[in-house]
Protein backbone atom coordinates (compact mmCIF):
# COMPACT_ATOMS: atom_id res chain seq x y z
CA UNK A 1 0.00 0.00 0.00
CA UNK A 2 1.21 3.47 -1.05
CA UNK A 3 0.60 6.68 0.08
CA UNK A 4 1.18 10.21 -1.15
CA UNK A 5 0.93 12.80 1.41
CA UNK A 6 0.73 16.41 0.86
CA UNK A 7 0.17 19.19 4.07
CA UNK A 8 -2.50 21.53 2.71
CA UNK A 9 -3.92 25.07 4.04
CA UNK A 10 -7.21 23.29 2.31
CA UNK A 11 -8.47 20.92 -0.55
CA UNK A 12 -11.42 19.58 -1.99
CA UNK A 13 -12.24 16.37 -4.37
CA UNK A 14 -14.99 16.79 -7.29
CA UNK A 15 -17.20 14.28 -8.79
CA UNK A 16 -19.13 15.47 -12.08
CA UNK A 17 -18.75 18.63 -11.15
CA UNK A 18 -20.00 18.31 -7.46
CA UNK A 19 -17.93 19.14 -4.29
CA UNK A 20 -17.85 15.53 -2.32
CA UNK A 21 -15.05 16.22 0.02
CA UNK A 22 -13.70 19.75 1.34
CA UNK A 23 -10.95 19.98 4.04
CA UNK A 24 -9.25 22.96 6.11
CA UNK A 25 -5.50 22.16 7.25
CA UNK A 26 -4.28 19.25 7.16
CA UNK A 27 -3.17 16.51 4.61
CA UNK A 28 -4.48 15.55 1.58
CA UNK A 29 -3.87 11.45 0.98
CA UNK A 30 -3.35 9.66 -2.09
CA UNK A 31 -3.80 5.83 -1.59
CA UNK A 32 -2.78 3.24 -3.90
CA UNK A 33 -3.81 -0.26 -3.04
CA UNK A 34 -1.77 -3.02 -4.46
CA UNK A 35 -2.79 -6.85 -5.09
CA UNK A 36 -0.36 -8.22 -2.16
CA UNK A 37 -2.07 -5.73 0.25
CA UNK A 38 -3.78 -6.98 3.49
CA UNK A 39 -5.95 -5.21 6.52
CA UNK A 40 -2.67 -5.07 8.52
CA UNK A 41 -1.21 -2.83 5.59
CA UNK A 42 -4.10 -0.75 5.80
CA UNK A 43 -3.97 -0.05 9.63
CA UNK A 44 -0.14 0.26 9.54
CA UNK A 45 0.04 2.64 6.87
CA UNK A 46 -3.08 4.75 8.25
CA UNK A 47 -1.30 4.92 12.02
CA UNK A 48 1.83 5.61 10.19
CA UNK A 49 0.11 9.02 8.75
CA UNK A 50 -1.24 9.84 11.92
CA UNK A 51 2.06 9.80 14.04
CA UNK A 52 4.05 11.86 10.71
CA UNK A 53 5.19 14.77 11.93
CA UNK A 54 5.12 16.85 9.29
CA UNK A 55 3.46 20.32 10.95
CA UNK A 56 5.16 22.70 12.36
CA UNK A 57 5.74 23.63 15.86
CA UNK A 58 6.54 27.06 17.74
CA UNK A 59 9.65 27.04 16.58
CA UNK A 60 9.07 26.08 12.82
CA UNK A 61 10.50 22.69 12.73
CA UNK A 62 8.52 19.49 11.62
CA UNK A 63 7.56 18.14 14.88
CA UNK A 64 3.74 18.13 15.32
CA UNK A 65 1.43 15.13 13.35
CA UNK A 66 -1.63 16.08 12.33
CA UNK A 67 -3.38 14.40 15.42
CA UNK A 68 -1.30 17.12 17.42
CA UNK A 69 -2.61 19.94 15.28
CA UNK A 70 -6.42 18.32 15.11
CA UNK A 71 -5.93 18.95 11.76
CA UNK A 72 -8.21 17.17 8.56
CA UNK A 73 -7.56 14.35 6.19
CA UNK A 74 -8.87 14.41 2.64
CA UNK A 75 -8.08 10.71 1.72
CA UNK A 76 -8.67 9.81 -2.39
CA UNK A 77 -8.44 6.63 -3.94
CA UNK A 78 -5.57 6.60 -6.64
CA UNK A 79 -4.72 3.14 -8.28
CA UNK A 80 -1.82 4.53 -10.27
CA UNK A 81 0.30 5.21 -7.22
CA UNK A 82 1.32 1.18 -7.91
CA UNK A 83 2.10 1.22 -11.17
CA UNK A 84 4.88 0.03 -12.57
CA UNK A 85 6.71 2.63 -14.80
CA UNK A 86 10.25 0.90 -15.20
CA UNK A 87 10.22 0.23 -18.12
CA UNK A 88 8.82 1.27 -21.54
CA UNK A 89 6.67 4.38 -21.90
CA UNK A 90 3.10 3.35 -20.49
CA UNK A 91 2.56 2.56 -16.56
CA UNK A 92 2.10 -1.56 -16.21
CA UNK A 93 -1.06 -1.60 -13.96
CA UNK A 94 -0.33 -5.34 -12.63
CA UNK A 95 0.75 -4.92 -9.46
CA UNK A 96 -2.72 -3.14 -8.80
CA UNK A 97 -5.23 -4.55 -6.26
CA UNK A 98 -8.55 -5.74 -7.86
CA UNK A 99 -11.51 -3.54 -7.45
CA UNK A 100 -13.23 -5.96 -4.59
CA UNK A 101 -9.80 -5.49 -2.97
CA UNK A 102 -8.89 -1.99 -3.38
CA UNK A 103 -12.34 -0.84 -1.93
CA UNK A 104 -12.41 -3.43 1.03
CA UNK A 105 -8.79 -2.13 1.89
CA UNK A 106 -9.29 1.57 1.14
CA UNK A 107 -12.50 1.42 3.41
CA UNK A 108 -10.62 -0.11 6.23
CA UNK A 109 -8.17 2.56 5.72
CA UNK A 110 -10.37 5.44 5.93
CA UNK A 111 -12.23 4.15 8.80
CA UNK A 112 -9.25 3.62 10.82
CA UNK A 113 -8.46 7.55 10.54
CA UNK A 114 -12.14 8.16 11.75
CA UNK A 115 -11.78 5.76 14.58
CA UNK A 116 -9.09 8.48 15.68
CA UNK A 117 -11.38 11.22 15.73
CA UNK A 118 -10.01 13.76 13.39
CA UNK A 119 -12.53 14.80 10.44
CA UNK A 120 -11.91 12.83 7.80
CA UNK A 121 -13.36 13.36 3.67
CA UNK A 122 -13.27 11.27 0.53
CA UNK A 123 -13.32 11.45 -2.48
CA UNK A 124 -15.95 8.87 -4.29
CA UNK A 125 -13.82 5.01 -5.11
CA UNK A 126 -13.31 4.21 -8.53
CA UNK A 127 -14.58 7.33 -9.70
CA UNK A 128 -12.99 10.32 -12.00
CA UNK A 129 -12.35 13.03 -9.60
CA UNK A 130 -11.26 16.72 -9.49
CA UNK A 131 -8.61 17.27 -6.61
CA UNK A 132 -7.95 20.68 -6.21
CA UNK A 133 -5.52 21.59 -3.04
CA UNK A 134 -3.19 24.31 -1.92
CA UNK A 135 -0.09 22.63 -0.60
CA UNK A 136 1.11 24.12 1.84
CA UNK A 137 5.50 24.19 2.16
CA UNK A 138 5.05 22.79 -0.29
CA UNK A 139 5.10 19.53 2.12
CA UNK A 140 5.11 16.03 0.25
CA UNK A 141 5.77 12.95 1.23
CA UNK A 142 5.32 8.93 0.15
CA UNK A 143 4.89 6.39 2.48
CA UNK A 144 4.30 2.43 2.40
CA UNK A 145 3.48 0.01 4.18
Amino acid sequence: MKALIQRVSEAQVSVEQAVVGRIGPGLVVLLGVAKDDTAEDADYLADRILAFRIFDDEAGKMNRSVQEVDGQLLVVSQFTLVATVVKGRRPSFEAVAGRELAERLYHRFVDHLIAAGLTVETGRFAARMIVSLHNDGPVTFILES
